[in-house]
């Protein structure tokens, strides 16, 4: 077993690969044509349409587009896909080593925080088809990989939002034209990305109780389908929005766009849960230390009433508590990625389920509170915008409530602590 104290020098040294690409052809992109624009204290006002509802202006979004098709060409984009793919086959630690040394970086074009845009893919969606597709939608794969096919996901309801087992968008069988499928009635929120997907994939019940788990299914919807309707773009605390409301009036859905057993089509929406999981709180760990590496640096240079800043209690404790934290939190979640790496999906449900939730919650409130920190201790300028401590707060603020919220994971701990869930 290797050690754990430290990550494995292939990925180490990958993290040198990827700083060299980044050098060469990501930081020159974003300091080229004013791009910097989208990064500096003005980047909220840049990159958002505020005329079209707040979606993310289309400049914006033409410069993440080529700085994915230059880390795609470079081998980098598809890291954790299957060689099959073209991918490297990265591994969970591999993944969240990656994720918190991007973040741990600062804002910028190699791992934007504002869409989770970043030259190394989450690609997540590719992998569920692979995994729950029939042959005929593993043909989606490789146009989802570049970018041609986008697949929104909606599964949260406005009066449904933990506990989807209470969904009330519902399918109901239906032939048309010939064509046997379902037709499909109920609306969603948060479908994050509909302003570009091509399709959106839509959870309703067909069958079943409320409350169950059975009856539930993954229905891919075209989103050119009549009686689809994308509604309100909400507005949050952290803009552009690309999170709208939308709405299925007798939309229908051929058989064969049904992804995964119909009568469980929750196993697709959990399918990443815990990868996903895992890779957020590395996110969060990587900011956060962000934060604490800038504070000590400023505490160090500033020097009010005559003496450096860094001297005072009051400035060094609150760091020092932060550091400890974040020194403890990074061997967890390389111990519990490393683990992950070892197991089977089930075994992963079965036996770390508590340990992600605590990564993920104890690095979601870390980083807020870092930024919170860095705010104080670089004083007014902390506030502005001129620095990116608030850009992070409203960012990372969200990772609370998204993949579950932290009561969530507080209660899953709960339940492997008390006896609830088994882990062997």
């Amino acid at each position: 077993m290797q050690n754990l104290f430290q990550t494995p020098v292939d990925i180490e040294d990958y993290l040198i690969t990827l700083d060299d690409f980044i050098d060469e052809q990501i930081k020159p992109l974003e300091n080229q044509d004013d791009n910097i624009r989208f990064f500096d204290h003005r980047r909220e006002n840049a990159r958002t349409d505020w005329d079209q509802g707040g979606l993310p202006s289309k400049d914006w979004e033409a410069l993440l587009t080529v700085a994915r098709k230059r880390a795609d060409a470079a081998g980098h984009f598809r890291f954790q896909l299957p060689k099959e793919f073209g991918g490297q086959n990265g591994g969970n630690l591999a993944m969240a080593r990656i994720r918190e040394h991007f973040a741990a970086k600062g804002l910028g074009l190699h791992n934007d925080l504002q869409n989770e845009h970043s030259i190394v893919g989450n690609l997540v969606q590719p992998l569920m088809v692979r995994d729950f597709g029939t042959e005929a939608q593993k043909q989606f794969i490789e146009p989802m990989c570049r970018g041609e096919m986008l697949w929104s996901f909606g599964l949260t309801e406005e009066d449904h939002g933990s506990d989807a087992t209470w969904m009330e968008t519902r399918a109901v069988r239906h032939t048309q034209d010939g064509v046997k499928g379902w037709r499909i009635n109920g609306h969603k929120m948060w479908t994050t990305g509909l302003h570009v997907a091509t399709h959106v994939m839509c959870f309703a019940r067909h069958s079943g109780e409320d409350g169950s788990a059975r009856g539930i299914g993954c229905f891919v919807v075209d989103t050119q389908a009549q009686g689809f309707e994308v509604g309100e773009y909400l507005w949050t605390f952290n803009m552009p929005t690309d999170h709208p409301k939308c709405s299925f009036h007798d939309v229908f859905v051929p058989d064969d766009m049904v992804l995964g057993d119909l009568d469980f089509g929750l196993a697709c929406a959990q399918h990443f849960v815990h990868e996903n999981r895992i890779r957020q709180a590395a996110s969060s760990l990587g900011a956060a230390q962000y934060c604490i590496d800038e504070s000590v640096r400023y505490a160090k240079e500033r020097a009010p009433f005559g003496k450096p800043l860094w001297l005072n209690q009051a400035i060094q404790f609150p760091l020092v508590e932060l550091q400890t934290e974040a020194e403890m939190l990074r061997l967890l979640i390389y111990k519990t990625a490393h683990e992950m790496d070892g197991m089977s999906k089930v075994e992963v449900a079965k036996r770390l389920t508590d340990k992600v939730s605590m990564c993920n919650y104890r690095a979601n409130r870390l980083v807020c509170q870092a930024a919170d920190r860095a705010m104080q201790v670089h004083g007014g300028m902390g506030y502005s915008r001129h620095k990116p401590f608030e850009h992070i707060y409203r960012h990372h603020r969200r990772y609370r409530i998204t993949e579950g919220s932290e009561e969530i994971q507080i209660r899953k701990v709960a339940a492997v602590l008390f006896g609830k869930i088994k882990t062997t």
